[in-house]
């Protein structure tokens, strides 16, 4: 399926060194299990080219690189193809007697910008059913595309549906995701809460400066906003962590275990349960 890129992604004024700079690329459409930080033993799906990064965001710490500002058309994985080779996998796995704690959407991007991601979040439930009944369904995303109704509805199917909150802050929040296109950060506030706590929250804290630019979301000025807007969504949970792969850019700069529980603590003290990982 090829769709121009200019449909989904917009130039941003983040300066590209290499068009094709990245750290890491998923090289297949299912590829694991793998062990994760945060969801155990998981199988993932990658909607996105295994050849390119293509996303709505421009993380700085992304494990996956820099976002390549134009190109051309995005070949996106066929419905019918990422449906098979699901099947085949897991009917492997089953086999084999292999253990599954998720199946998760992830890769070299952002998940939810293939145009047929409802239609595959079908397929992938029911094949989850299936095959392995107790395995998680989970999305990682940024949530930039929870506008779109589909979009949104295919999130709500999702068992651990994980949107991205790297900072309460806008002019933070930029410095960090960097978001090609017209992206709001209150509206998206306001999305996010439409979904009535069928949602974990993830965020990334770290510290650190690129270009000369001093980036830090662990401030008390940043905690501090970055409690209230979840106590306006009031998500299920949140997942905070800290760098623990290579990065787009250098000069970023992890958090300690220690820092991220204090965070957590003082999200248990809203009534908002935290799982942690360094």
């Amino acid at each position: 399926m090829v769709v121009k890129y200019s449909d989904y992604l917009c130039y941003s004024n983040f300066e590209i060194e290499s068009f094709f700079m990245s750290t890491f690329l998923f090289d297949n459409i299912i590829f694991g299990p793998v062990w994760s930080r945060r969801l155990g033993e998981s199988l993932g799906i990658n909607l996105l080219p295994v050849n390119r990064k293509v996303c709505s965001f421009n993380c700085i710490y992304c494990e996956c690189g820099h976002t390549p500002s134009g190109g051309p058309a995005v070949d996106f994985p066929e419905v019918e193809e990422v449906k098979k080779l699901l099947g085949l996998r897991l009917q492997e796995m089953k086999r084999n007697e292999e253990y599954l704690d998720s199946i998760t959407f992830a890769g070299n991007g952002e998940p939810t910008m293939h145009p047929e991601f409802p239609r595959i979040v079908d397929d992938a439930i029911a094949l989850r059913n299936h095959y392995y009944p107790k395995a998680n369904l989970t999305v990682l995303s940024n949530a930039t595309q929870i506008g779109n109704p589909r979009v949104f509805n295919a999130l709500l199917k999702a068992d651990l549906n994980i949107l991205k909150l790297d900072s309460a802050i806008e002019e933070t929040l930029f410095k960090i995701n960097c978001p090609l296109g017209n992206y709001r950060l209150t509206e998206t506030i306001q999305l996010l809460k439409r979904f009535n706590g069928k949602i974990i929250i993830q965020t990334m804290f770290f510290r650190g400066s690129y270009k000369g630019i001093i980036i830090d979301n662990t401030t008390e000025n940043e905690v501090n906003a970055w409690l209230a807007t979840l106590k306006q969504i009031s998500p299920e949970s949140v997942m905070i962590y800290s760098i623990a792969r290579d990065t787009a850019v250098q000069g970023l700069e992890s958090i300690s275990q220690e820092e991220l529980e204090k965070i957590a603590d003082r999200a248990a003290e809203i009534g908002i349960n935290s799982q942690v990982t360094p």
